[in-house]
């Protein structure tokens, strides 16, 4: 089934609004902005609905409190749209809404970048969908099945690009009752996805496979520190760890690097960072770096570096999410202190360290503070360059939200 066809057998969401009371926690955390509504905190419920329509949940005294999308295969059953005043939730809404987050990139759209994100789920509004731009390609990301009756609309609010990809998370591909048709990896327009896309992030080129690739097919979010980088790293050597497709070190080597090496565990992701360098290789900074890339675990080949004494000006370690959940936290803080110390091994002596997280569950505080505590064991006090959060096209609008932060900082 093509995607027009798909979208137009969709299911309108029911006229009908589910009214619904909560507990008095959840109002005073929906009152504060908290775009998420579990199902435990709904004390009074209308009638049983489906996913994607709308419910409207009232306050104690029975007055509006907020609208949002309903999901019943969720704990988060409510993700809200508008609170505070009633709204009608329509394709004019929905249209408002992502004009409003193109116009907050429009710092980012220039002749140099046209990679970035578009729509930041949550933080923008529309929360469990996610639009990241490439070029004329706009991957749209959805998280629940709430969505997908509202999909239309969606994709009627971008007709200025010229490709649409529809990229289904991991839970929702499984949930086909509420797909309608639709399927990950579908194209709206003739965008065939044998190809790669490329994109421009400050004047470098880099492609991105937004089919069979991590996320929606690169990590925008890292744009602002690789800039950092690429500042730090004139005349420098630079190890990348967890190097994905290679845009911390070709900032590096724009930056005017004379040596770069990335560690990546994935053989696709290696390929497509010696692409990525074939891309640039016209820039004479990096026609002039050399570069080695190393397909290998992270750990396995710090601990390899260490037996062979090599040192490196600045390393960069980038690691996946270490906690996916609660329960991880403790594991996640022990594997950036091993991270930590294992960097510290293959750094010069006033080397550059840079080190990010990306788990959400491990909050700012608690990152910076194990970093630290770490290289201080190590008998490396760090001093810090500068910590870095969010940026522009990742806004952050709820503690929860938070996710992303980096370190710069200098080892003795």
């Amino acid at each position: 089934m093509q995607f027009h066809e798909a979208l137009s057998q969709i299911p309108k969401p029911s006229e009908q609004r589910i009214a619904l009371r909560v507990s008095a926690e959840a109002e005073k955390i929906i009152r504060q902005g908290h775009p998420w509504v579990f199902d435990q905190s709904i004390i009074e419920q209308s009638h049983r609905g489906v996913p994607g329509e709308l419910a409207v949940i009232f306050d104690s005294k029975r007055k509006f409190l907020a609208i949002g999308l309903y999901d019943p295969t969720s704990p988060i059953r409510v993700r809200v749209l508008q609170k505070g005043k009633p709204a009608t939730i329509d394709s004019n809404w929905f249209q408002e809404k992502i004009k409003t987050a193109i116009a907050l990139r429009k710092p980012l759209n220039n002749k140099n970048t046209n990679g970035y994100r578009l729509v930041h789920g949550e933080n923008d509004g529309l929360p469990g969908l996610v639009i990241d731009r490439y070029a004329q390609t706009l991957v749209i990301k959805l998280y629940t099945p709430a969505w997908v009756p509202h999909l239309q609309d969606i994709c009627s609010a971008l007709t200025s690009f010229e490709h649409l990809i529809l990229r289904l998370s991991r839970s929702l591909n499984k949930q086909t009752k509420y797909l309608h048709g639709l399927t990950d990896g579908m194209t709206l327009t003739p965008q065939t996805t044998e190809h790669l896309i490329l994109f421009k992030e400050n004047g470098l080129t880099f492609e991105c496979d937004p089919i069979n690739g991590q996320k929606t097919g690169f990590f925008l979010d890292q744009r602002e520190n690789r800039e950092r980088v690429k500042k730090l790293s004139k005349n420098k050597s630079v190890l990348n760890l967890f190097s994905y497709t290679g845009g911390f070190s070709l900032y590096a080597a724009d930056g005017g690097a004379k040596e770069i090496v990335s560690v990546d565990f994935s053989v696709p992701a290696t390929q497509a960072t010696l692409r990525n360098i074939e891309h640039n290789g016209h820039l004479s900074n990096v026609k002039s770096a050399k570069f080695e890339t190393i397909t290998k675990d992270a750990f396995e080949v710090l601990d390899e570096m260490k037996k062979h004494n090599s040192k490196f000006d600045i390393v960069i370690l980038d690691p996946p999410m270490f906690a996916q959940n609660q329960s991880q936290i403790e594991t996640a803080l022990s594997a950036y202190r091993k991270l930590t110390q294992l960097g510290l091994n293959v750094l010069k002596p006033n080397g550059i360290l840079v080190q990010a997280s990306c788990s959400s569950r491990v909050d700012a505080d608690s990152f910076f503070e194990t970093v630290h505590k770490s290289a201080k064991e190590a008998g490396r006090p760090l001093q810090e360059i500068e910590r870095t959060g969010h940026a522009l096209d990742h806004p952050i609008t709820f503690k929860e939200g938070a996710y992303l932060k980096c370190l710069f900082a200098i080892a003795p």
